[in-house]
């Protein structure tokens, strides 16, 4: 008989792609002026960093609740971040190149979060 196997925090789809984005970002907006990183810089990588960092705390928490509600904190960051890169792109701190990508990978955000939530509302029962 083969052991349960237990869902670790690298298996969450939207954990990893928050991750690997929020370090993404930050390699971006270190290489900026002080004006460009004291304004949108820091507030831009503290709202992409929490995406990931608020998927690791649900995941921690006990019960289904408190995960789903710092899941709902992760999606809602995402938005944020749309909102900072339009503004970082407008602004021109940003090429269209960089843009796009962090645009992409922030749109495949939602939808993992999304199931995510269905899943802890679905699957565990505490």
């Amino acid at each position: 008989m083969e052991g349960k196997r237990y869902l670790k925090l690298n298996d969450i789809e939207a954990y990893r792609i928050s991750f690997a984005l929020s370090n993404s970002v930050w390699k971006i907006v270190v290489l900026w002026k002080n004006f460009e990183k004291d304004t949108i810089g820091k507030q831009f990588a503290r709202a992409v960093d929490s995406i990931s960092a608020n998927i690791a705390e649900g995941f921690g928490r006990y019960s289904k609740k408190d995960k789903i509600n710092f899941y709902r904190y992760a999606r809602a960051s995402v938005y944020e971040c749309f909102d900072w890169n339009e503004k970082a792109r407008v602004r021109g701190i940003i090429s269209q190149n960089q843009y796009e990508q962090i645009f992409n990978e922030l749109q495949k955000l939602p939808k993992s979060i999304n199931s995510l939530i269905k899943y802890t509302t679905n699957q565990l029962t505490i």
